[in-house]
């Protein structure tokens, strides 16, 4: 088993690829994880999917206006009237569960298109098909 060191944040590095001594890098048992509870799931709201506290807000739409619409995270803060710790913490998660969150977006957009081309929603029948 590899020896694995953790410098003065808490971030974990191999003494070997010359970050540092392990010496001078605290144990993992010197390390208090810290919760933030900021993201949560709920199965009664949005269908469990991950969403922000307090809110109805996904981590799936915050991560999609920031990935398609290319808004910067201020931006996030101000058009989804949430504060700028919550679109980080939102954004973290998002990265943490990337592949999952893409996944799911691209299931909604599939559905959103199929809905379109059927012409649901819709009050009166599409004209051109």
């Amino acid at each position: 088993m590899a020896e694995v060191c953790y410098d003065d944040i808490g971030a974990a590095f191999d003494p070997n690829v010359g970050r540092g001594a392990c010496e001078r890098a605290e144990t993992m048992n010197d390390i208090t994880v810290l919760s933030i509870d900021t993201i949560v799931s709920n199965p009664n709201i949005r269908s469990g999917k991950p969403i922000i506290a307090g809110t109805t807000l996904r981590v799936q739409d915050v991560a999609a206006h920031h990935h398609y619409r290319h808004y910067t995270p201020e931006e996030l803060s101000e058009q989804l009237q949430i504060s700028l710790a919550q679109v980080h913490a939102a954004l973290a998660y998002y990265y943490e569960h990337k592949a999952d969150i893409d996944a799911q977006i691209e299931e909604e957009d599939r559905l959103i298109r199929e809905a379109k081309e059927k012409g649901f929603g819709q009050r009166h029948p599409p004209v051109l098909r």
